[in-house]
C-alpha cells in the first residue's frame, strides 16, 4: 500500500506542478471543473444519493460551476482581485466554522437529497473558484497556501505517531491525537513566520501567520468532517480514482475547507497599490 501511495504521489505531484505553472488558462479551468465534477460524484456516493439525484447533482454542478467560473474569469479581466464572488468564499468560511463543527457533534444529519446537494455545492464550488482566482493572481501564492496543509498534515502525522496519546476524536478518526494537532500548529507557526519574513508587502506580513494557523485548524475540521461522512456511509475512501490514496475528496478534504478562507483573506486584507 505504501509503495502504491508513493508511486501515485510521484506521478501526480510533477503533473500538478506543471499544470499549476504552465497550463494555459482555459485548460486550468477545464481541469478544476473536471475535478469538481469528480468530487460531486464522490459526494453523491458518500451521502447516498439515488442514481436520479446523482445525475441531477452532477449536471447542475457542471452548469453552476461553469457559469460561476466564466463570470469570475470575465470579472478578473478587469481586476484579478475582484470581489464579485466574495460572498461564495464567505459562505464557505461560515460553513466550516459553524455548520461543520455542529455536524461533527452530530447536531444535524445530511438525510435529504436537497440538503446533501446544497452542502455539496457549498463544499465544492467555492474551492473551485478559489483555485482559479488564486492561481490567476499568482501560482506561487496558491502553492504556498496548499503547502500550509501539507506542512500541517505531515507534522500532525509524525508527531502523532511519535508521542500521540490523547485521542482527538476517537469515534470519528481514531488515529488523530491532540499531540498531532499541537505538532501541526507549531509547524505551521514556523512556516508562517518564515513566509512573513519572505513577504515584502506589509499588509500581508501582519496577517499571514494568523491566517495560516487558522487554515491549519480548519484543515483538521475538514479532515474530520469527511471522515465522519465516510464512516456514516460505511466506506473507507470517497473513491478509487487515485491508487493507494482513494478518491479526490480524500486528497483535498483539508484544502476544501481552507482555500476559500485563504482567498477571502487575500480579498479583505490585501489591496495592491495601483
Amino acid at each position: 500500500m505504501l509503495k502504491t501511495r508513493l508511486l501515485t504521489a510521484g506521478v501526480i505531484l510533477p503533473l500538478f506542478l506543471s499544470a499549476l505553472f504552465y497550463l494555459p488558462d482555459i485548460f486550468w479551468v477545464t481541469l478544476i471543473l473536471g475535478l469538481t465534477v469528480i468530487g460531486a460524484r464522490e459526494w453523491s456516493r458518500l451521502t447516498r444519493l439515488s442514481v436520479k439525484h446523482t445525475i441531477a447533482f452532477m449536471l447542475l454542478t457542471v452548469l453552476i460551476g461553469g457559469e460561476l467560473v466564466i463570470f469570475l474569469r470575465e470579472s478578473m479581466q478587469l481586476d484579478v482581485y475582484t470581489h464579485d464572488l466574495i460572498a461564495a468564499y464567505a459562505i464557505s468560511v461560515v460553513f466550516w466554522i459553524i455548520a461543520a463543527p455542529l455536524y461533527l457533534k452530530q447536531i444535524y444529519k445530511i438525510d435529504h437529497p436537497l440538503i446533501a446537494m446544497s452542502i455539496g455545492w457549498i463544499v465544492l464550488l467555492p474551492t473551485c473558484l478559489a483555485l482559479y482566482q488564486l492561481r490567476t493572481i499568482s501560482p506561487l501564492l496558491l502553492l504556498g497556501f496548499m503547502a500550509t496543509i501539507w506542512v500541517s498534515d505531515t507534522a500532525a502525522y509524525f508527531t502523532g505517531r511519535s508521542i500521540g496519546k490523547h485521542k482527538l476524536a476517537p469515534s470519528i478518526s481514531p488515529n488523530k491525537t491532540w499531540e498531532g494537532v499541537a505538532g501541526a500548529l507549531i509547524a505551521v507557526l514556523l512556516y508562517g513566520i518564515a513566509w512573513s519574513l519572505w513577504l515584502s508587502d506589509q499588509a500581508l506580513m501582519t496577517v499571514i501567520t494568523p491566517l495560516l494557523i487558522s487554515m491549519a485548524v480548519l484543515g483538521i475540521v475538514g479532515d474530520l468532517y469527511e471522515s465522519l461522512i465516510k464512516r456514516q456511509a460505511g466506506v473507507k475512501d470517497s473513491g478509487n480514482i487515485l491508487p493507494g490514496h482513494g478518491g479526490i475528496l480524500d486528497r483535498i478534504d483539508a484544502l476544501i475547507s481552507t482555500l476559500p478562507l485563504a482567498m477571502l483573506a487575500v480579498l479583505i486584507f490585501y489591496s495592491p497599490s495601483s
